[in-house]
């Protein structure tokens, strides 16, 4: 993954600025959106959010946070429908 930070240089030869890093706006808007994803579980479940959380695969309420967003997808997935295994 590429950095999201701009960064830049001076060029003495040519006495402008050149861009060091290359921005990448995809990288840059995931992380965000992830991080406005990730409050709002907190903030609807209860959780306690704290930001250095995000992709953080030790830390419980990211761990619940993937839990919850697998079985959001997988329940899309199905279109709600509710299987009844037992048979009579």
């Amino acid at each position: 993954m590429k950095m999201a930070v701009q960064f830049t240089i001076l060029n003495h030869n040519k006495g402008n600025y050149e861009m060091a890093i290359e921005f990448n706006r995809n990288a840059y808007t995931k992380v965000f959106n992830d991080l406005d994803a990730y409050r709002d579980y907190c903030r609807f479940e209860g959780k306690v959010y704290n930001e250095k959380a995000l992709y953080k695969k030790d830390d419980p309420n990211w761990i619940a946070y993937e839990k919850w967003r697998n079985y959001i997808r997988m329940k899309a997935r199905n279109a709600g429908r509710n299987f009844n295994n037992r048979r009579n």
